[in-house]
């Protein structure tokens, strides 16, 4: 048993009280409490004020820039393009070789097997300054078996202006592998197209217009009259009434500072405030192509009863040969017997109970058994008879 006394004289024996004990023990849980406390208080408000204005909007104006490119890709192992199927990969190759100062022999024919005439693409990301490196990416416009192992030669890359903003050359990375023998190739990813990263110089600046005027304006990155709003009071919270003024649903105009390091500052500090976001509106949206259906947890499912059943269509093609009799002078002729079968299944009436909650529309989908394909067609229907609360995106 333990002995509480003689623990008590142990410590007056090394001249520590028994009180003394015990408030340091108080102290500490209370100190633990106080730190654990702390935390959750800090993980709540860190998940309260989670979305932030940089991750619903951007500066009108500052965004990037497509650019594209005319070019070859030469050192190919045999899999370049087929010259006579694509003349103008010649024509590229005898313009480049001009320009180097080679001039060829009118009349001269090249059948070339490691070249393949390509289109060079980049995104020229804002405020990029001449000598900044960017990633190219590199598709064949021709009929070239593979692009692995091919250099591409220097090529312009110009904007929508028309003007060159970079120059591209490199080694390409191409993911992937390939075989062929006795008329059989098997391949693996995608060989004609590739990447090269930093393969790009830019040669020319695209002005912004974050510099100019005494405002500037936050485009939503999807319209919403609530964010607007919401966006606009966070600033004017924190910078001051009337500073933020939300013009419509995705455009909210700012007034900004004129000087070029206090308006970097104050953007800065803008992208940063937290705003609290109104729930979403209700939207499904299905890829008709591959069958997936995707809704946010603002969608909703009144009362409504559904009949699901398939149809399916079997088609079987069997080879019949014809075989004359001896002498006849017929031929020996082979026919294909082809029987189409059509299976209908019945299907039982379903009642799907209201849903208020992402979970429970889910649960009552997965009650009727249905295909995502099929379920594109009920999802539909259910929207048009007002069952469904939501707006439908087919992409």
């Amino acid at each position: 048993m333990f002995d509480s006394s003689a623990n008590h004289r142990h410590l007056r024996h090394r001249g520590v009280h028994p009180r003394h004990v015990v408030s340091d023990r108080t102290a500490l849980r209370v100190g633990i409490f106080a730190i654990i406390v702390v935390i959750v208080t800090a993980l709540f408000t860190t998940s309260a004020n989670a979305t932030r204005i940089k991750e619903v909007a951007a500066v009108q104006g500052v965004r990037s820039n497509q650019l594209v490119g005319y070019g070859l890709v030469i050192g190919l192992d045999g899999t370049g393009d087929q010259t006579t199927q694509a003349p103008f990969t010649t024509q590229g190759l005898q313009s480049m070789l001009q320009q180097l100062g080679v001039t060829l022999p009118a009349g001269t024919s090249m059948q070339l097997k490691n070249v393949a005439a390509v289109i060079v693409t980049a995104s020229l990301p804002a405020f990029a300054q001449p000598g900044q490196n960017i990633d190219v990416d590199v598709s064949s416009v021709a009929n070239a078996k593979s692009l692995r192992g091919g250099t591409l030669v220097a090529t312009p890359l110009k904007g929508a202006d028309g003007q060159v903003y970079a120059i591209a050359q490199g080694n390409l990375i191409v993911g992937g592998a390939g075989a062929a023998a006795g008329g059989s190739k098997v391949t693996i990813n995608h060989l004609s197209a590739g990447r090269i990263p930093e393969g790009a110089s830019v040669e020319r600046a695209v002005p912004t217009p974050l510099s100019q005027g005494d405002s500037l304006e936050l485009d939503l990155n999807s319209a919403d009259y609530a964010t607007a709003r919401a966006v606009a009071n966070a600033i004017n919270a924190n910078k001051g009434a009337g500073i933020a003024r939300a013009l419509d649903g995705r455009v909210i105009k700012v007034r900004a500072p004129t000087d070029s390091d206090a308006r970097v500052s104050f953007l800065a500090d803008l992208e940063n405030l937290d705003i609290s976001l109104a729930a979403p509106a209700a939207k499904i949206v299905m890829n008709a192509r591959t069958g997936s259906i995707v809704m946010n947890q603002a969608v909703t499912l009144a009362p409504c009863a559904v009949a699901h059943g398939s149809l399916s269509v079997t088609i079987n093609s069997n080879p019949q040969v014809s075989q004359p009799a001896p002498n006849s002078g017929g031929q020996t002729v082979v026919t294909d017997k082809t029987d189409i079968a059509i299976s209908s299944q019945p299907g039982s009436l379903v009642n799907m109970p209201a849903g208020t909650k992402l979970a429970d529309v889910v649960k009552a989908l997965n009650a009727l058994g249905a295909t995502p394909q099929d379920l594109l067609a009920i999802l539909q229907a259910m929207k048009s008879s007002g069952a469904l609360t939501a707006e439908i995106e087919v992409i």
